[in-house]
C-alpha cells in the first residue's frame, strides 16, 4: 500500500501537470499570483458560464504596488514567535477541472489500488460526492490544501480531502485553515518589503571623537507601504499596511553615547530625525550618536533598524486589526576620527 508522501507526490504531479493556466487576463507587474509553492499551486481560469473559473482560484493575487522599493528594499522581520500560516484550504477547480486531474492521477498508477477505490467511491459513485458533482457545473468550487513551504513546519498539515462549496456558501466549520480574510492578512505581511535603512549621518562619511554626530532617514521614503491579497472568485480580499514609528540605532561599539540615550529615535511629525543645518553645532541632536573612541584603521558597524506597526484591513471588516510589529535593519560603516590638536 502507498504511504501518504507517495500519494502526495503523485498528486503534486498530476496537479502541476492537469492545472495550468488557461485563460487568466493580463495583469500589471506589480501583481501576480503567489501562495504556498507556486509550481504546485492550481491556478485555473476561464468561463464561470461554462463551468470554469472566471478568475483566477487557488493562488493568492497579490498587489504590491504600494511596497517598499530600491536596491536595499527587504522582508520585515517579525518581532516574537509570528510567521505567515504554513497551510490553507481554497478554491481550485471546477468539477470538470477536478475530474480531469483526478483521472489523470490515476492513470499515474503510483497511488494504489485501494486508494484509488477509495477516491472512486468518494467523487465519483456518491459516497458523498457523485461524478465529481458535474450536475453543480457553475454553481461551486471543489476547494483543496495549498501548503506555504517558504515557512515549515506545519506546511503538511491540511491533510483534509479535497471538498465541495456551493457559491455563496461559508466552507466547513470544521476546516478553520479555510482561506478568509484573515489569512490573506497574513500572508499579504510575508509580502510587505520596505525601503532599505541607511541613515543619512552629518557629518557624512567620517565623524571626530566626542563631536555629535546627527542621523536621519529620507521622509519621503519611510512612509507606510501595504500589499493586497485577494481571491477574486470568492470576493475577499485584505490589505496589510506597514507604517514606520521609530529608528534604534546601536553604535555598533561600547564606546559611543547615543541621542537619545535609548537610542530609539521616535517618529515625529511625519520624520525619523531630523537633518542638520547650520547654526546647529552647537545644538543637541533629537537623533543621533556620539563616538568616544577612533575606529582606528577600521571602521565602526552602525546598526539602524526601524520598527514598522503592522495592521489590516479586508472584507466584512470594519476596523483595522493589528498584527505583530515587524523590524528591518542594515548595518553601514563609520570612520571615526580623533581631533587634531594645533599646537602654537
Amino acid at each position: 500500500m502507498p504511504t501518504m508522501r507517495h500519494r502526495s507526490a503523485a498528486l503534486a504531479a498530476a496537479v502541476a501537470l492537469g492545472c495550468v493556466l488557461l485563460s487568466a487576463p493580463p495583469a500589471a507587474a506589480e501583481k501576480d499570483i503567489g501562495g504556498g509553492t507556486p509550481a504546485e499551486t492550481p491556478s485555473v481560469s476561464g468561463d464561470e458560464q461554462d463551468g470554469t473559473l472566471l478568475a483566477t482560484a487557488g493562488g493568492i493575487v497579490y498587489d504590491r504596488s504600494k511596497n517598499g522599493s530600491g536596491a536595499k528594499a527587504g522582508a520585515i522581520a517579525p518581532t516574537g514567535s509570528y510567521s505567515p500560516p504554513p497551510c490553507w484550504y481554497g478554491p481550485a477547480y471546477t468539477p470538470a477541472q477536478f475530474k480531469k486531474e483526478r483521472e489523470a492521477t490515476w492513470a499515474v498508477d503510483s497511488t494504489g489500488h485501494e486508494w484509488d477505490l477509495e477516491q472512486r467511491k468518494r467523487y465519483v459513485e456518491g459516497e458523498p460526492y457523485k461524478d465529481f458533482n458535474m450536475d453543480k457545473a457553475g454553481k461551486g468550487y471543489w476547494w483543496s490544501s495549498f501548503p506555504n513551504k517558504s515557512y515549515p513546519p506545519g506546511w503538511d498539515k491540511c491533510t483534509k480531502e479535497t471538498f465541495w462549496v456551493d457559491k455563496g456558501d461559508p466552507p466547513p466549520a470544521d476546516v478553520p485553515e479555510a482561506i478568509d480574510p484573515e489569512i490573506l492578512a497574513k500572508l499579504a505581511y510575508a509580502e510587505i518589503r520596505v525601503p532599505g535603512t541607511k541613515v543619512t549621518l552629518a557629518p557624512e562619511g567620517e565623524t571626530k571623537v566626542n563631536l555629535p554626530t546627527w542621523a536621519w532617514l529620507d521622509g519621503a521614503e519611510f512612509k507606510p507601504v501595504s500589499v493586497t491579497a485577494s481571491v477574486p472568485v470568492l470576493g475577499i480580499e485584505a490589505t496589510t499596511t506597514a507604517e514606520p514609528v521609530s529608528l534604534k540605532i546601536d553604535p555598533g561599539t561600547a564606546d559611543a553615547e547615543t541621542y537619545p540615550a535609548s537610542g530609539v529615535c521616535e517618529l515625529k511629525d511625519g520624520k525619523i530625525g531630523e537633518p542638520y543645518a547650520k547654526g546647529k553645532s552647537d545644538e543637541t541632536p533629537p537623533c543621533g550618536v556620539k563616538y568616544l573612541r577612533s575606529s582606528g584603521d577600521g571602521t565602526y558597524p552602525l546598526k539602524a533598524t526601524v520598527t514598522w506597526k503592522i495592521h489590516w484591513t479586508g472584507t466584512g471588516v470594519n476596523a483595522e486589526q493589528p498584527l505583530p510589529d515587524g523590524e528591518f535593519g542594515a548595518d553601514q560603516d563609520v570612520v571615526v576620527e580623533e581631533i587634531q590638536a594645533i599646537n602654537r
